[in-house]
């Protein structure tokens, strides 16, 4: 599936080493963590729908990781939350060697699966986009993993689509709101980011 589509936010981004949460607001560190909760929790809602709509045709099953790319960033308050739920393994625990998802393990499968960020719980869905022109013109775009490109992607009414934007757009207001900046964090990263602060979190 094509990771940068034109006009969708894309899983890769800044991945430079400024502290999480370096605006001047202070924030409490479980508040980002909890805030990201509440927004994967409605995604996950969300997404379970389309995944019931489409069951007889995705191929999408456990062990199966060809999304799980090597160099996705996430949100800062969605760091925030696997930070916050898994200290021990950012630790003690090794990233999974480059070329995957560091939090792959050596079975292929997802060792922060409850904590996931945003960009994994709608993998494998139809995917739909809106995107402007120079001209000014409204133009929708559609994309699928290539295992589940047997799903008649055009002919779906847009219901029947995850439609990008909406859950992007409530991920930065709440990341502004504890004092974040718009910068994404690679997950990779985050085997390298620990401090006291950010292990005080309550799991999520």
């Amino acid at each position: 599936m094509n990771d940068s589509p034109p006009g969708a936010p894309s899983p890769l981004g800044d991945t430079s080493s400024q502290p999480m949460f370096s605006g001047q607001v202070a924030p409490n560190p479980a508040a980002p963590a909890h805030s990201a909760r509440q927004i994967h929790t409605a995604v996950t809602r969300s997404a379970h729908r389309l995944e019931l709509l489409h069951a007889d045709a995705l191929q999408c099953r456990r062990g199966c990781y060809d999304c799980c790319v090597d160099n996705i960033t996430v949100f800062e308050i969605e760091a925030a939350r696997i930070i916050a739920s898994h200290a021990q393994l950012l630790a003690h625990a090794q990233p999974h060697p480059i070329g995957a998802c560091a939090f792959l393990d050596q079975n292929g499968g997802c060792r922060i699966y409850p904590q996931r960020p945003y960009v994994c719980r709608t993998q494998g869905l139809p995917l739909r986009w809106l995107d402007t022109d120079p001209e000014g013109h409204t133009n929708e775009y559609r994309d699928i993993c290539p295992l589940n490109d047997h799903i008649p992607l055009t002919q779906l009414p847009p219901e029947a689509c995850w439609t990008l934007g909406r859950t992007e757009k409530l991920l930065r207001q709440a990341q502004q709101q504890h004092g974040g900046t718009l910068r994404r964090v690679a997950l990779r990263a985050l085997f390298k980011r620990r401090s006291p602060t950010s292990l005080s979190a309550h799991n999520e």
